[in-house]
């Protein structure tokens, strides 16, 4: 890439690339350190904080260290993945207007919840891969910000990583659209893990794939439904795995996403 496709940020020249690999990990944490920061917010949460220590069977220190392990992955993928397919963000950008833009972040997103609906549904079918692989995810059934992505470093490479590279290529998006698009899915994929259902969160709103819809798949009579992720609910719907459910105040203070027909005994 010549020096004119490059960004000037504070006196140094830092490529789309560069920007496409690393600004998700950065988002990762400093987003899901957000809510670190909101502290245990009992009146908002979808499981009790007694339940959060209780119920988890992996520690924080082990979760943060499988992040990162996959983070790092998932930093050469894309470094390999920008290097052999050579785009020139500056041009396309300058080629493509607006809506041009906007439906190949459509697709992307299409293609990326479509891989994972599949693959993750099949980790799930697959009782080898759920004992060896995918079990790891589900040691969190109290999700909290930072495990979003805490799996198997296979799962992390299969579902996440070459789930995102083949949206990247089939969407035909730039290295610069690119930071956009995967810095949302990972806001987006943070926020599906929160263990929150905060009043105005645009999340919850725009999204029936939300906080509440994916804590019904990480309970275990949910297991076999809400497969989708990160973004819509289409497929669950079509292949009949969506569970719909109820959010309801507990007394206590905070909500439960409680399933609307009983799933509990198939």
């Amino acid at each position: 890439m010549s020096i004119d496709n490059d960004v000037l940020r504070g006196g140094l020249h830092v490529s789309d690339e560069l920007l496409g690999t690393i600004l998700p990990i950065v988002v990762y944490w400093v987003y899901s350190g957000l809510y670190c920061l909101l502290g245990d917010m009992e009146n908002y949460r979808l499981h009790t904080k007694k339940d959060e220590d209780e119920k988890n069977l992996v520690t924080k220190k082990e979760v943060v260290k499988g992040v990162l392990l996959q983070q790092v992955v998932q930093s050469i993928v894309a470094t390999v993945l920008f290097t052999v397919t050579g785009n020139d963000g500056d041009s396309e950008g300058n080629q493509h207007g607006f809506l041009v833009l906007v439906r190949q972040l459509f697709v992307a997103m299409v293609i990326l919840d479509t891989w994972q609906y599949f693959m993750h549904r099949y980790m799930h079918q697959n009782k080898f891969l759920y004992k060896h692989i995918h079990s790891q995810h589900h040691r969190l059934v109290v999700p909290y910000a930072f495990g979003a992505l805490y799996n198997h470093p296979l799962e992390g490479l299969l579902l996440d990583t070459i789930g995102g590279a083949l949206a990247f290529l089939f969407s035909g998006m730039s290295p610069r659209a690119s930071i956009f698009f995967f810095s949302f899915a990972t806001i987006k994929t943070v926020d599906d893990h929160c263990g929150l259902w905060l009043p105005g969160n645009l999340f919850h709103i725009v999204f029936k794939n939300n906080s509440a819809y994916h804590d019904i798949h990480h309970q275990l009579y949910g297991s076999k439904y809400n497969f989708s992720q990160p973004f819509f609910v289409t497929w669950d719907r079509i292949l009949g795995t969506y569970m719909p459910y109820a959010l309801v105040e507990r007394p206590e203070g905070g909500y439960e996403a409680r399933p609307d027909k009983d799933c509990k005994d198939d």
